[in-house]
């Protein structure tokens, strides 16, 4: 496997028009559980490049984005709390309580 945080740019502020609370990249170090099966185009994807827990203006609640390498948001869920939303992210992916990189 590729090692990520050699070629990393960094995460962009917003994504989409959501801003960017914390971000993770997914890497050796998280296991990947397939316990969410989530679509995009018509078919199951697979693991994330990195996560990205986002909030719109004017909004309390919160997204997570499974993003590609460009920090393209591929897959999402509305989560009430940040602490929801850090959750599903651990359930999805095993490791990333303890690598998650505050944005904002």
């Amino acid at each position: 496997m590729q090692n990520k945080k050699n070629n990393f740019n960094g995460c962009p502020s917003t994504i989409g028009e959501a801003k960017v609370i914390c971000y993770t990249l997914i890497d050796e170090g998280h296991q990947f559980t397939a316990s969410c099966k989530q679509i995009a185009a018509g078919k199951i994807t697979g693991s994330m490049y990195g996560l990205a827990i986002c909030q719109y203006e004017g909004e309390d609640s919160f997204y997570l984005f499974g993003c590609y390498e460009n920090w393209e948001s591929i897959t999402d869920t509305w989560h009430q709390t940040l602490e929801e939303a850090i959750e599903q992210a651990e359930f999805e992916y095993k490791g990333t309580k303890s690598t998650w990189i505050k944005k904002a």
